[in-house]
Protein backbone atom coordinates (compact mmCIF):
# COMPACT_ATOMS: atom_id res chain seq x y z
CA UNK A 1 0.00 0.00 0.00
CA UNK A 2 0.82 3.32 -0.80
CA UNK A 3 1.00 6.79 1.76
CA UNK A 4 -2.65 6.87 0.68
CA UNK A 5 -5.73 5.05 1.93
CA UNK A 6 -6.76 1.87 0.87
CA UNK A 7 -9.76 3.48 -1.41
CA UNK A 8 -7.21 5.20 -2.99
CA UNK A 9 -5.03 2.14 -3.30
CA UNK A 10 -7.42 0.15 -4.31
CA UNK A 11 -9.24 2.50 -7.21
CA UNK A 12 -5.66 3.59 -8.71
CA UNK A 13 -5.00 -0.37 -8.49
CA UNK A 14 -8.33 -1.40 -10.64
CA UNK A 15 -7.43 1.54 -13.02
CA UNK A 16 -4.01 0.02 -13.51
CA UNK A 17 -5.42 -3.32 -14.49
CA UNK A 18 -6.97 -2.38 -17.37
CA UNK A 19 -3.89 -0.24 -18.67
CA UNK A 20 -4.96 3.32 -17.80
CA UNK A 21 -1.99 5.53 -18.47
CA UNK A 22 -0.71 8.32 -16.24
CA UNK A 23 -2.15 7.68 -13.31
CA UNK A 24 -2.47 10.72 -11.22
CA UNK A 25 -3.75 11.24 -7.24
CA UNK A 26 -4.31 14.39 -6.59
CA UNK A 27 -4.28 15.43 -2.41
CA UNK A 28 -7.48 17.51 -2.08
CA UNK A 29 -7.81 17.63 1.13
CA UNK A 30 -6.42 21.19 1.54
CA UNK A 31 -8.18 22.25 -1.60
CA UNK A 32 -11.71 21.64 -0.89
CA UNK A 33 -14.00 20.05 1.09
CA UNK A 34 -15.64 18.05 -1.94
CA UNK A 35 -13.41 15.16 -1.39
CA UNK A 36 -9.74 14.43 0.04
CA UNK A 37 -8.37 12.73 -3.12
CA UNK A 38 -8.72 12.54 -6.70
CA UNK A 39 -7.72 9.85 -9.32
CA UNK A 40 -7.15 10.66 -12.63
CA UNK A 41 -6.13 8.73 -15.37
CA UNK A 42 -6.81 8.75 -19.08
CA UNK A 43 -6.69 5.74 -21.92
CA UNK A 44 -7.29 5.45 -25.48
CA UNK A 45 -10.76 5.04 -26.41
CA UNK A 46 -13.80 5.38 -25.16
CA UNK A 47 -14.17 1.68 -25.25
CA UNK A 48 -11.15 1.32 -22.37
CA UNK A 49 -12.20 4.50 -20.17
CA UNK A 50 -15.98 2.27 -20.17
CA UNK A 51 -13.99 -0.83 -19.00
CA UNK A 52 -11.93 0.77 -17.09
CA UNK A 53 -14.04 2.55 -15.10
CA UNK A 54 -16.55 -0.68 -14.69
CA UNK A 55 -13.61 -2.51 -13.63
CA UNK A 56 -13.19 -0.07 -10.63
CA UNK A 57 -16.82 -0.15 -9.64
CA UNK A 58 -16.76 -4.09 -9.58
CA UNK A 59 -13.23 -4.26 -8.18
CA UNK A 60 -14.51 -1.75 -4.86
CA UNK A 61 -18.04 -3.36 -4.95
CA UNK A 62 -16.60 -6.64 -4.26
CA UNK A 63 -14.65 -4.97 -1.04
CA UNK A 64 -18.44 -3.73 0.09
CA UNK A 65 -17.43 -0.19 -1.08
CA UNK A 66 -20.69 1.31 -2.50
CA UNK A 67 -20.41 4.02 -5.60
CA UNK A 68 -21.95 7.33 -4.39
CA UNK A 69 -22.45 8.69 -8.17
CA UNK A 70 -21.60 8.05 -11.20
CA UNK A 71 -21.60 10.63 -14.49
CA UNK A 72 -20.62 10.16 -18.30
CA UNK A 73 -20.80 6.14 -18.91
CA UNK A 74 -22.99 6.77 -21.89
CA UNK A 75 -20.76 8.41 -23.52
CA UNK A 76 -17.38 7.24 -22.46
CA UNK A 77 -15.28 10.12 -22.71
CA UNK A 78 -15.04 11.35 -19.01
CA UNK A 79 -16.38 8.69 -16.26
CA UNK A 80 -16.60 10.02 -12.88
CA UNK A 81 -16.96 8.10 -9.90
CA UNK A 82 -17.53 9.03 -6.60
CA UNK A 83 -16.86 7.25 -3.72
CA UNK A 84 -17.06 9.92 -1.08
CA UNK A 85 -13.14 11.12 0.56
CA UNK A 86 -12.31 9.83 -3.26
CA UNK A 87 -13.23 10.90 -6.63
CA UNK A 88 -11.79 8.54 -9.84
CA UNK A 89 -11.54 10.81 -13.28
CA UNK A 90 -10.94 8.19 -16.15
CA UNK A 91 -10.49 10.14 -19.52
CA UNK A 92 -10.29 9.86 -23.37
CA UNK A 93 -6.56 11.00 -23.94
CA UNK A 94 -7.53 14.02 -25.80
CA UNK A 95 -10.59 15.02 -23.08
CA UNK A 96 -8.39 14.97 -20.10
CA UNK A 97 -5.37 17.07 -22.08
CA UNK A 98 -8.32 19.70 -22.52
CA UNK A 99 -9.91 19.81 -19.24
CA UNK A 100 -6.45 19.14 -17.35
CA UNK A 101 -7.44 19.18 -13.76
CA UNK A 102 -4.19 18.56 -12.51
CA UNK A 103 -3.57 22.39 -13.94
CA UNK A 104 -6.88 23.50 -12.59
CA UNK A 105 -6.03 22.09 -9.06
CA UNK A 106 -2.34 22.93 -9.07
CA UNK A 107 -2.85 23.66 -5.43
CA UNK A 108 -3.27 20.19 -4.71
CA UNK A 109 -0.34 17.78 -4.67
CA UNK A 110 0.19 15.50 -6.70
CA UNK A 111 1.75 11.99 -6.90
CA UNK A 112 1.90 9.77 -9.71
CA UNK A 113 0.97 6.23 -8.95
CA UNK A 114 2.72 3.61 -9.54
CA UNK A 115 2.27 -0.05 -8.03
Amino acid sequence: MTQFNQLVDMVAAAASDKKAQDIVILDMDQVTLVTDYFIICSANSTTQVKAIADHIEEKLNEQGVKLNHKEGHREGRWILLDYGNCIAHIFVEEDRRFYNLERLWGDAKSYTYDQ
